[in-house]
């Protein structure tokens, strides 16, 4: 596991876009199945938006 990472928020919302920001940093959620990896079958491994840990591989998706 990697080390927490800490910034000040001004930081993040550099590094992040406004809906990011509030998912990621302020607990926010977006609405069910509206995301735009929930059909998507792409191979490959999804990682953290903040700090780029692996969260998992598309082989493990299930429909």
């Amino acid at each position: 596991m990697k080390q927490k990472i800490v910034k000040p928020d001004d930081e993040w919302r550099e590094q992040l876009d406004s809906k990011q920001f509030r998912i990621c940093r302020q607990k926010g959620t977006e609405a069910p199945f509206t995301g735009e990896y929930n059909v998507t079958k792409t191979d490959g491994v999804y990682r953290c938006t903040c700090c780029g840990e692996a969260l998992f591989d598309s082989a493990s998706k299930y429909d």
